[in-house]
């Protein structure tokens, strides 16, 4: 039997099922305004360029830059304990939206604004998949 799982569980919105989807078939799914064409993330139910409620889905790159990123020395749920310290980068993505996940397989020493990334998938339980970043290849 496996170890249970400690870390917070997300409860997907009307808004955000999708998205939470998509991870599962090991894609990053953003929501586009289908009227102004602008893209967004997080999903949420109203355009914030145009205020229109319509809205598609178009599959992310997966690529993108470094942004900003801080290194957890202390864990603010016990589920992250085991992998402090950790990396929280804000990644901007080639579809010019700003996502927030963990950095994997990196020295912090190594970090710097513009760095290339590149989404990877983790099977984190039998019905979650979150996305992780790593260097670009």
């Amino acid at each position: 039997m496996s170890e249970p799982y400690l870390k917070p569980l997300p409860e997907p919105s009307i808004d955000s099922q999708p998205y939470w989807d998509g991870l599962k078939d090991r894609r990053v799914m953003l929501q586009r305004c289908s009227d102004c064409g602008t893209v967004r993330h997080y999903p949420r139910p109203m355009c914030g360029e145009c205020h229109s409620m319509e809205v598609d889905w178009i599959e992310a790159s997966g690529k993108g830059e470094v942004y900003s990123w801080t290194v957890a020395h202390h864990p603010f749920h016990i589920g992250f304990k085991a992998e402090t310290p950790y990396i929280l980068a804000t990644v901007e993505l080639e579809e010019a939206v700003r996502i927030q996940s963990q950095l994997l397989d990196i020295d912090p020493a190594d970090l710097k604004i513009g760095l290339a990334v590149e989404v990877i998938f983790g099977q984190e339980t039998d019905d979650l998949v979150l996305p992780y970043f790593r260097v670009a290849k």
